[in-house]
């Protein structure tokens, strides 16, 4: 294990013997952090936080702090619950669950870049990329391949659905669904991610499809449960994820512009 001599390290921390740790970081006990992770300066991990391998953690990020929660009860130790290859840039700041019952939770493969907040008890999927200054207050629910523009704000218990965008300074009340980008103040869609869907390797026959079925939900006169009843017949994969998204709605979703 490389830790600089300026570390503050817990005996109670569980550390892989990987692990490089640098100046003035600090861990607390009750952690777990697995093999090859980097911890650099400055970064401190609260107690309660279970991370995964191969993750990283850069200059003055702080991991499992304590819930901005006014009914939060600091007796109990509740957790953040971390994957393997993530990467937290500079200042980013990630929340622990807000109780026993609840955590938060980050997948594989995200990319919080500088003075990201993640909220109490969200929980994130895998491959996203969330950008600087960007703010998820707690209870969100964060799909996979979803890329959130910088400044972006997101209320708390709103869904950002698989492959979806949201444009910088962007205002998020409702839920944005799969494949869709939003934008404005409060957003609205403005269309799908096409370029996106191209990068992830999304066949023009599956792109066609998602366009059809947003089309269904927003242009025709019916009502939305009628279009997804309509879409529902012989849905591809993609579709059938929208439909899903729409259903489990809580907050309602995102109009179209």
């Amino acid at each position: 294990m490389n830790i600089h001599p300026t570390a503050i390290i817990s005996p109670e921390a569980n550390i892989d013997s990987s692990v490089n740790i640098g100046p003035y970081s600090i861990i607390e006990a009750n952690v777990t952090i697995g093999a090859h992770c980097t911890i650099s300066s400055n970064a401190r991990i609260y107690a309660g936080t279970e991370m995964g391998q191969h993750n990283r953690v850069d200059h003055g990020a702080v991991i499992g702090c304590e819930p901005q929660d006014l009914s939060y009860d600091s007796s109990i130790l509740t957790k953040t619950i971390i994957g393997d290859h993530n990467v937290f840039r500079e200042g980013a700041n990630v929340s622990r669950g807000s109780s026993a019952e609840k955590s938060t939770i980050i997948g594989n493969h995200n990319y919080f870049m500088a003075t990201f907040h993640v909220g109490h008890d969200c929980v994130l999927g895998d491959h996203n990329i969330l950008t600087h200054g960007t703010v998820l207050a707690g209870h969100v629910l964060v799909g996979n391949n979803a890329f959130i523009s910088g400044v972006a704000a997101i209320h708390q218990f709103c869904q950002m659905g698989d492959y979806s965008m949201t444009a910088g300074c962007s205002k998020i009340v409702k839920d944005v669904p799969p494949y869709a980008v939003a934008d404005g103040n409060p957003a609205t869609l403005i269309g799908i991610n096409n370029v996106g869907l191209k990068r992830a390797g999304f066949t023009p026959k599956q792109r066609k499809a998602i366009k059809h079925a947003y089309n269904v939900i927003y242009k025709q006169s019916n009502s939305l449960e009628d279009a997804l009843e309509q879409l529902s017949v012989d849905a591809i994969s993609e579709v059938q994820n929208i439909i899903d998204f729409y259903r489990r709605s809580q907050r309602g979703v995102t109009t179209h512009r």
